[in-house]
């Protein structure tokens, strides 16, 4: 029997999978995070002629160090495939995004895009969706104003999270927009369009993290190789 793979190895063969899925003259979005860049580097390595339209600062940093032609997504028009990672996926290819805080950037891609993969090690099906924090971006100006709101619409669905400031060594997390990042642990979301839907109609959220009917299909790396699901 061989040894089980690690979740480094699972994410790189994911991306390599994803990697397959893009043909010469395409413009394609670049995602975010460790997961998606895998797939970055994996594409770079085919040396295809591609446009990328990039999901973060971050990303655009790597892919122009790889070489990649980079575009505004004002100047992409429809994107053909986009390939990001994701930090859970549930039923349906409902995912929970936002975990390295570019969600609204990588919603936007996601939404101009044709096609859209997620990619992600065997860790990211973990069975009841809504066990990793749901990130949910807002404007600085009043911010606990309006997480104070999100709790009380977190109430009134039934979960009993409270949305939590991210911070990093003790300063809040600020997106590439100049936003903050909120966490809200629900451990289990029973009706995530309706929370979707709630969120989005606060004043002060600017995106949350669930992508729902989206996803096309789920690249997964595991201790058997690669598995491909659908909605």
């Amino acid at each position: 029997m061989s040894a089980p793979l690690s979740a480094d190895a699972q994410k790189q063969a994911a991306g390599e999978a994803a990697a397959q899925l893009v043909q010469p003259t395409m413009t394609v979005g670049l995602g975010s995070g460790s997961t998606a860049e895998a797939f970055v580097r994996a594409l770079a390595r085919r040396t295809l002629a591609v446009r990328a339209v990039a999901t973060s600062e971050a990303t655009a940093t790597l892919a122009a160090s790889l070489g990649f032609d980079l575009l505004d997504l004002n100047a992409a028009g429809l994107i053909d495939l986009t390939v990001d990672g994701a930090d859970e996926i549930g039923p349906g290819l409902a995912l929970i995004k936002g975990g390295g805080a570019a969600l609204l950037r990588e919603k936007l891609v996601w939404e101009a895009s044709a096609r859209r993969v997620v990619i992600a090690d065997a860790s990211k099906r973990p069975g009841r969706f809504g066990r990793f924090p749901l990130p949910i971006e807002v404007v600085a100006f009043g911010h606990a104003t309006t997480a104070a709101r999100i709790d009380v619409t977190l109430a009134r669905l039934g979960l009993a999270a409270r949305a939590r400031l991210r911070l990093r060594d003790g300063q809040p997390v600020r997106t590439d927009g100049g936003n903050l990042i909120y966490d809200a642990p629900c451990e289990e979301i029973g009706d995530p369009a309706a929370l979707a839907g709630a969120l989005k109609a606060l004043t002060g959220v600017v995106e949350h993290g669930l992508f729902l009917d989206l996803a096309e299909r789920a690249v997964i790396g595991t201790d058997e190789g690669v598995v491909t699901f659908f909605p």
